[in-house]
């Protein structure tokens, strides 16, 4: 699979400072949309990588396209997971461990979280649905197997396993780090067939 560097450089061979240059502003923009979302300035990205703003716009495109090429490298990620988890010898675990890896990336990542919901105004359609046709397709195999409750469709586990991601806040209390874990497994046991 092309990395988000090579995507950015599409082809090209820079000089080895111009690639670390990219290399760090990728880091950088990881970061930023994990902990700011789509909404993150190109000056951000570059105060965060330690470049300069003209070294920003010198190595990669655009903000826009250094976002797509990030959160496309995502969502990547979790359509190989779902295919992997679809492939297995044994749905109902390799399921279990593809909904830990789908939700730890969207807990983790508000600018990931904004893209899957349709925010941010990033070209990310194609790859979105390319991850809802494999997603589609591991929900499939469980209700072939008989380990998913019946009745249950594709998008009611989709949104299932979106709502395990927490909000901050609720009732006076925080949110700790984990508690997507423990709300994923409390999902985990209602979606399942008994």
């Amino acid at each position: 699979m092309e990395s988000v560097v090579d995507r950015l450089l599409d082809g090209l061979a820079p000089r080895a400072d111009a690639r670390r240059n990219v290399e760090r502003l990728v880091a950088a923009a990881r970061t930023a949309v994990d902990e700011v979302g789509t909404a993150v300035t190109a000056h951000e990205i570059a105060r965060r990588a330690g470049v300069g703003i003209g070294t920003f716009y010198r190595r990669v495109p655009s903000r826009e396209a250094l976002l797509e090429a990030v959160l496309a490298g995502a969502i990547d990620e979790m359509t190989e997971l779902a295919r992997v988890a679809r492939a297995a010898d044994e749905p109902w675990p390799a399921f279990s461990a593809f909904a830990a890896d789908y939700v730890r990336l969207r807990a983790t990542s508000c600018g990931l979280n904004e893209a899957l919901g349709g925010a941010g105004g990033l070209a990310l359609s194609g790859r979105i649905d390319e991850f809802r046709k494999e997603f589609r397709a591991l929900v499939r195999r469980l209700q072939v197997a008989g380990v998913l409750r019946q009745g249950l469709t594709y998008r009611d586990v989709a949104f299932a396993l979106a709502g395990v991601v927490p909000q901050t806040r609720t009732l006076g209390m925080t949110a700790g780090q984990a508690q997507w874990r423990t709300t994923l497994r409390i999902v985990l046991d209602g979606i399942r067939a008994s």
